[in-house]
């Protein structure tokens, strides 16, 4: 069988190929998490302040359907 070795905790281990494909998988995969998060965030909080920014508050729906009429 394939050895191949990953690094846990600053630590070298010597495992086998599928478990170390496994876990650079789930490395991968909770980065891209976190990047997507971040990602959001940063949408949301440019959204947030740019309505924040102009002075004026969101109208609630009823507010909208008193214009209207």
């Amino acid at each position: 069988m394939s050895k191949d070795v990953i690094n846990v905790g600053g630590e070298e281990k010597v495992v086998r190929e599928d478990t170390a494909k496994s876990y650079r998988g789930a490395i991968w995969a909770l980065g891209s998490i976190a990047i997507f998060i971040i990602i959001a965030a940063i949408i949301f909080f440019v959204f947030f302040a740019k309505n924040a920014a102009d002075g004026t508050t969101p109208k609630s729906p009823a507010e909208i359907e008193r214009q209207a009429r």
